[in-house]
C-alpha cells in the first residue's frame, strides 16, 4: 500500500510541477477521453455482458451522489445513513411533475426537484442536527425508510407500488453522430451501423444520458471546489474536526452543518432527476435502503473528504460488478473481499484528502527527525 500511496503521490507532484498551461491541456486532454469511452469502447475496460454506456451512466450517476454525500460526511462529518431518501425525493418529484400530475418539461422538473430536496433537508436537518454520531445516524436511517414507506402507501401522489412511467426525457437535439469502435484483440474497426448522436435522448442509447450525467458532475465537482476552498469549506473542517472547539472560536456549527446537509440534499436530488428520466419508470423498489449503505461505501472506499477519491470509489464500485457479471454470484464474494482488504490495509481509503496523509505521516516520524521548531525532517 505504501508504493500504490508514493506512485499517487509521485504523480500528483509531477503534475503541480507543470506550468499552467501543460496542466490546463491534460485536464482537457483527459475530460475529452472520459467523454469518449463510450464511443472508444476500450477492450479492458468495456463490459461485454452488459450495456457500456449504460454502465457508464450508472458510474456517472453515482459519481454525483458520491459527490453530494461526501459534503454531509467528508466535509462537515454527519453520518448520513438514509441518503437514498433525497435520491427518491429527487426522482419522483420528476415524475408527479412531469407524468402523474403534471406535463411539466423537464428543464423544469430538475429545479424543482432540486428545490424539493433542498427544503426536504433542511425540515430533517433543523430538529435532528441537534444530535450527533450515531444518534444521527439512527435519525438519517429512519428517514430513508419512511420516505419509502409513503412512496408505497401515497397511492393518491405516487402511484404506490406500481411507480410511475411515461416521465418526460430531455429535449433531443442532434449536434453530431459518433460511430463507435469495437475491438477485435487490439485491432479497432468502425461500426457505422452503431451511433450515439448528441444530444438524442431515446430508450435505446445510453451514451447521451451518460454525458449529460458526466457534464452535470464536472459542473458540481467545480462548486464544490469552490465552496471547499472558501469560508464554509473552512467551517465545515472545523466542526468535522472539533464541534466543541470551532463553537467556542466563534463557528456559528450547526448553521454550517444544516449548510452542508441541504447542500448535499440538493445534489442528491440532481441525480434522482437523472435516474428518474433515464429509467423512464420508477416505483418503491428503487430506492431501498441497501442503497444508502452503498452510498456511504462509496464515501468511506473513496475517502472522506476527497473529491476526487469519491469520484473514483462510485466508479468503481459500479462498474466493476458489472465488468464481472460473467463470474455470477461469485463475484459479489470477491467484491467483498476487496473490501475487507481495503479496510484492513488502506482505512483512510484508497485517495484519502492530504490532511490524513499529512497528519499519517506526522505519527510515523520519529522524535529524532523533528527539529527545534518542530517541522519533521522528512
Amino acid at each position: 500500500m505504501n508504493g500504490v500511496r508514493s506512485f499517487f503521490s509521485g504523480v500528483a507532484d509531477r503534475y503541480r510541477a507543470l506550468p499552467r498551461w501543460a496542466r490546463i491541456v491534460l485536464v482537457l486532454a483527459v475530460v475529452v477521453l472520459i467523454y469518449l469511452l463510450p464511443i472508444l469502447n476500450p477492450p479492458f475496460i468495456t463490459t461485454q455482458d452488459s450495456d457500456f454506456g449504460a454502465v457508464l451512466f450508472l458510474c456517472a450517476l453515482y459519481a454525483l451522489v458520491a459527490i453530494g454525500l461526501n459534503i454531509v460526511i467528508g466535509y462537515a462529518g454527519l453520518l448520513d445513513l438514509g441518503y437514498i431518501g433525497f435520491f427518491a425525493i429527487g426522482a419522483y418529484t420528476v415524475g408527479v411533475l412531469g407524468s402523474q400530475h403534471g406535463k411539466l418539461p423537464l428543464l423544469l422538473c430538475i429545479p424543482a426537484a432540486m428545490l424539493v430536496t433542498l427544503v426536504s433537508g433542511i425540515i430533517l436537518g433543523a430538529p435532528t442536527l441537534r444530535v450527533r454520531g450515531d444518534y444521527l445516524a439512527i435519525v438519517t436511517l429512519g428517514f430513508g425508510e419512511i420516505v419509502r414507506l409513503i412512496l408505497v402507501n401515497g397511492d393518491a401522489l405516487t402511484n404506490g407500488s406500481r411507480g410511475i412511467s411515461n416521465i418526460p426525457t430531455p429535449p433531443s437535439v442532434v449536434l453530431f453522430s459518433l460511430p463507435h469502435l469495437e475491438w477485435n484483440g487490439l485491432v479497432a474497426t468502425l461500426n457505422l451501423d452503431n451511433t450515439s448522436k448528441a444530444f438524442e435522448f431515446s430508450v435505446t442509447d445510453s451514451v447521451p444520458y451518460y454525458w449529460l450525467a458526466l457534464t452535470f458532475v464536472i459542473i458540481v465537482l467545480f462548486l464544490d471546489w469552490r465552496m471547499q476552498n472558501s469560508r464554509v469549506g473552512r467551517a465545515w473542517e472545523a466542526t468535522r474536526e472539533d464541534e466543541d472547539a470551532a463553537e467556542l472560536m466563534g463557528v456559528p456549527t450547526f448553521k454550517f452543518k444544516l449548510l452542508a446537509f441541504a447542500t448535499g440534499a440538493a445534489i442528491g436530488g440532481l441525480s434522482g432527476a437523472l435516474f428518474a428520466t433515464k429509467q423512464q419508470f420508477i416505483n418503491p423498489d428503487n430506492f431501498t435502503i441497501l442503497y444508502s449503505v452503498l452510498f456511504v461505501a462509496m464515501v468511506v472506499v473513496g475517502g472522506q473528504g476527497n473529491r476526487w477519491g469519491v469520484v473514483v470509489a462510485a466508479a468503481l464500485l459500479t462498474w466493476a460488478p458489472e465488468k464481472f457479471r460473467f463470474l455470477s454470484d461469485a463475484r459479489f464474494l470477491l467484491f467483498g473481499i476487496a473490501l475487507m482488504a481495503l479496510a484492513i490495509f488502506r482505512p483512510q481509503g484508497l485517495l484519502p484528502p492530504r490532511r490524513s496523509v499529512r497528519a499519517k505521516r506526522a505519527d510515523e516520524v520519529a522524535p529524532d527527525q523533528i527539529d527545534a521548531e518542530g517541522v519533521a525532517r522528512v
